[in-house]
């Protein structure tokens, strides 16, 4: 049972050189406020999977790609799932904690997503661009990414990457949510700069466009940041869906714009610590029952 003042493990990579952003920053400002109802205990990913059991939720934050410590993560996960551990944000997440390959789902569903192909097969569904975007299945933060004219793409090492048209985008735009209710929304006007970041106000149909992913991706509790672009036609699509460890760019709200996002956080995780654990039931082998 949670104790009177629920145990929380925080876990974040404070030395990680984030590109644009301060993750130590963020994670000393929202671990000073979580205090205020939660006992907080601060590690780095690699510890996470030996200290969680001790801890009635484990807050995975800005803990870095997990490419760089990928068996350590997979640990986690398996063993987290096992237990019945309350992971923030839950670990049944289909977009980034998943890889990439959400990307083809969208796509192929109709998503206003940018269009995503991993087939040689399949290049002909891309519309004609100047550059194509290739990137890792399990890329993050950039890692692996590259441009190459159409003309290259036919003898790619299709199999773990991704294919998509470069988009001359306007801006990108991000909708930022606790569980399944938009917080606030961030953009950078200028292309070039992706982390000079200034308050947006979305339309309605901006709204209706993130809230699609978000309720597409049914996770109950944690924070997901939808990443779109907006085309040179005024369409909005999809750069991706971050529901492992999102950069919320705190620093850039206003106070009252922050003071709500922590408080409705904090709501959500003592809903989610309230909850029973659920534990992952085994997989049946051929020839085994349970």
């Amino acid at each position: 049972m949670p104790s009177a003042r629920p145990r929380v493990l925080f876990v974040s990579d404070l030395a990680y050189p984030a590109k644009g952003r301060r993750y130590c920053d963020e994670d000393i400002v929202l671990t000073s406020r979580l205090r205020e109802e939660f006992d907080i205990a601060l590690c780095h990913p690699l510890d996470a999977a030996a200290l969680m059991t001790g801890f009635d939720a484990v807050v995975v934050r800005n803990s870095g790609p997990v490419l760089h410590y990928q068996a350590a993560y997979d640990a986690f996960r398996e063993r987290a799932l096992a237990a019945g551990v309350r992971v923030y944000n839950q670990l049944s997440g289909k977009g980034d904690m998943a890889g990439k390959g959400y990307l083809l789902e969208l796509t192929a569903a109709g998503f206003p997503v940018i269009p995503t192909v991993d087939r040689a097969p399949d290049l002909d569904r891309l519309p004609e661009a100047g550059l194509y975007a290739v990137k890792p299945k399990q890329g993050a933060d950039s890692i692996g990414l590259e441009f190459v004219p159409r003309e290259d793409l036919a003898g790619l090492p299709f199999g773990d990457i991704l294919v998509q048209p470069r988009i001359d985008f306007r801006y990108e735009v991000s909708f930022y949510f606790v569980d399944d209710t938009l917080q606030y929304a961030l953009y950078a006007p200028d292309p070039e700069r992706r982390w000079a970041l200034e308050p947006y106000e979305p339309t309605a149909e901006d709204r209706e466009f993130a809230q699609r992913f978000v309720d597409w991706n049914d996770i109950a509790y944690g924070i997901q940041r939808v990443d779109a672009c907006r085309a040179p036609d005024g369409e909005l699509l999809l750069v991706e869906l971050e529901d492992l460890n999102p950069y919320l760019s705190l620093d850039v709200l206003t106070p009252e714009v922050r003071d709500a996002f922590v408080a409705r956080m904090k709501t959500s995780l003592h809903a989610l610590i309230a909850e029973e654990p659920v534990r992952a039931v085994p997989a049946v082998l051929p020839g085994e029952s349970l």
